[in-house]
């Protein structure tokens, strides 16, 4: 069975309490200083960027292409989130070295938590067969206490609905931080969600052409489990929802296994992962690797998934290419 890393959890219960519980100080954006931002991974980034236009500043401590579960803050991340006005977090255990990185920084201002209100998903375990799958009756209300705070999925921005309340999260804080912006805050946010709304669409009547028997795919580790709620697609992944954990001997000879009897025809490495345990699987199963996905970090700019929304595009478009068989 896998191993999942408690550095990977160690976003707690009572860690989610108190950075919640932090004084929202009423800081204003004057004219021609943006409001200094904080987001801890790049998808994150993106979408404060979108709600803040030209009132904010945003920076990312962990940049496209990066790992945020095996992520070391640097001496230049501790002055980045100390000169910072309102910092913005995953939440659900996804960042474990935020609480440890805000103590070093003094960091006294407003830690917003952006799936605050999203109905969580179980975390994954590894079944019978070996693989690590996702399904629609995985969703289940997360209870912040100290006995279940690991029991839960953080990826919940890989379903577009959900990628909506953290808009809905990210502009209240915004507000707070900077009231003077609030129109436009509120007119940035209305429009941003109008483009996840269309893309939601877009999403499952792409996807929704595919033969049911042929939604399936392997992916390196499990950040997929409610785009295959929300979309209708099986996740199988050699390796756990951290990046910072090894697979099973005997999970990945039962996933081969599985490809085979079930002729699953995608497979692809994730930008921030490993490629060989894919092109391995790939070898035993004569499965040819469909390319690339982004899971938990854009890509560079410039690259297919440079925004949260052109991570969606690429990643469907992949996906349905794969599956199709085309």
């Amino acid at each position: 069975m896998v191993m999942l890393s408690r550095r990977f959890f160690g976003f707690t219960a009572l860690g989610v309490v108190s950075l919640i519980a932090m004084p929202v100080s009423a800081q204003s954006s004057t004219a021609g200083t943006p409001v200094k931002v904080v987001a801890s991974f790049s998808i994150l980034a993106d979408m404060v960027r979108n709600v803040g236009g030209d009132r904010v500043a945003v920076s990312a401590l962990v940049g496209p292409d990066g790992d945020a579960h095996v992520f070391q803050p640097t001496p230049a991340d501790v002055k980045t989130l100390a000169d910072a006005k309102v910092v913005f977090v995953n939440g659900l255990g996804f960042e474990g070295w935020i609480e440890r990185l805000v103590g070093s920084a003094a960091y006294k201002g407003p830690v917003v938590v952006a799936t605050s209100g999203i109905q969580a998903q179980e975390m994954a375990h590894e079944d019978e067969k070996g693989g690590h799958a996702h399904g629609k009756d995985a969703k289940k209300e997360a209870k912040r206490d100290d006995h279940d705070h690991d029991a839960f999925d953080p990826h919940a921005w890989q379903d577009l609905r959900n990628g909506q309340v953290y808009v809905d999260n990210i502009l209240s804080g915004l507000i707070k931080a900077d009231p003077a912006g609030e129109a436009t805050y509120k007119a940035n946010a209305a429009a941003y969600k109008t483009k996840l709304q269309a893309l939601d669409a877009w999403v499952k009547a792409e996807l929704g052409g595919v033969p049911k028997a042929r939604r399936k795919v392997i992916t390196s580790h499990d950040a997929f489990g409610y785009f295959a709620s929300a979309y209708g697609v099986t996740f199988l992944a050699p390796v756990g929802l951290s990046t910072d954990a090894e697979p099973s001997a005997k999970g990945v000879a039962s996933l081969i296994r599985q490809v085979k009897k079930e002729k699953v025809t995608a497979l692809f490495v994730e930008n921030i992962t490993n490629p060989k345990l894919i092109e391995q699987i790939g070898r035993e199963t004569r499965v040819k690797p469909g390319g690339r996905l982004f899971s938990d970090a854009l890509s560079k700019a410039g690259g297919p998934a440079a925004s949260y929304l052109d991570m969606f595009r690429h990643n469907v478009a992949q996906l349905k290419a794969a599956m199709s068989g085309s």
